[in-house]
């Protein structure tokens, strides 16, 4: 049976996929998320990382709620996939952000730079998977269609993009639960104005045995996914295949990002060792207290019990 989302993804660049997702899966993943954009990620408490004014990224979706699993196994998903990228597709990236409002345009006009484009000399097909957890009506996903695989990837200006043709730009407004597939070579960007916060996930796809550039090695980027457990109950062959279970491609042993904010990050260990030290001698003198109040009472009931034996 033809594939028609595979037909016009092959065409467009962009394809709108029918709802995917159920009221009360999407609810859970919603409420999952939220969670982790209360506070920043920090010591032993999970949230957000923030690298940039204007987003708060949320890294490894894939352990936050079933959902977000079987939406990136889904079978039409996997379907279309297969058929445009090929049968050596992996997920190979899975993570959210918070747009938060803004009238910047500090996500403009690209194409996703992801291969090293030193060695591989053709456009090699990556496809990703985006969903809204929030109603979008303002700062909707944008794409120029059909500019997918005309060149490599990159940061596009402006001047750049004919926008004589309207009909050339796709836009991706619509209610929480609305997904879509695009091919990252093509012409994209998130539009301005943000007038309210924005809650999407983006799953990437791609052959993982295709050299990435040096800049996605160093930050690895494309680190073997992490999962939960208790989600992957009912995973058949292709799916584990899907998820990466035993592809050390991209793994690097003992990996350590080199932190930018280095300095930032030694004042807050700094702050952290003296509350601890603070509350540490806090409870020891609590203790103490309670002790020395502990031995007090003790010694109120057994005076009474000395004088009653003298009288008698």
């Amino acid at each position: 049976m033809p594939n028609s989302l595979a037909a016009q993804l092959e065409r467009d660049g962009v394809v709108l996929l029918p709802d995917l997702i159920s009221a009360e899966t999407l609810a859970d993943m919603q409420a999952a998320f939220k969670a982790r954009l209360k506070h920043l990620r920090w010591n032993d408490s999970d949230g957000y990382e923030k690298t940039e004014p204007h987003r708060h990224m949320v890294q490894d979706v894939l352990t936050l709620a079933q959902g977000f699993v079987d939406l990136a196994l889904h079978p039409l998903v996997k379907q279309t996939l297969r058929d445009y990228i090929g049968e050596s597709f992996e997920l190979v990236e899975a993570k959210g952000w918070r747009s938060l409002p803004t009238r910047r345009d500090f996500h403009g006009w690209h194409g996703d730079a992801w291969y090293d484009q030193k060695v591989v000399n053709f456009i090699p097909r990556e496809v990703k998977l985006a969903v809204y957890l929030t109603d979008v009506t303002s700062g909707a996903f944008n794409y120029i269609r059909g500019s997918h695989g005309q060149q490599a990837p990159r940061p596009v200006r402006n001047h750049e993009v004919d926008l004589s043709d309207p009909s050339a730009v796709v836009e991706m407004t619509g209610r929480a639960g609305t997904a879509f597939l695009f091919d990252t070579s093509g012409i994209h960007r998130q539009s301005v104005p943000i007038l309210e916060n924005r809650h999407a996930v983006f799953y990437n796809y791609h052959d993982p045995s295709v050299p990435l550039q040096k800049e996605d090695v160093d930050y690895y980027r494309y680190h073997p996914l992490i999962l939960n457990a208790a989600f992957l109950g009912d995973l058949d062959a292709e799916d584990r295949r899907i998820l990466g279970f035993g592809n050390k491609t991209n793994y690097l042993p003992a990996f350590e990002r080199q932190a930018k904010d280095g300095g930032l990050r030694g004042i807050a260990s700094l702050a952290l060792n003296s509350k601890l030290h603070t509350q540490d001698f806090q409870d020891r003198i609590v203790a103490r207290l309670k002790s020395m109040l502990g031995r007090t009472r003790a010694q109120r009931h057994v005076e009474p019990a000395r004088e009653v034996v003298k009288t008698s």
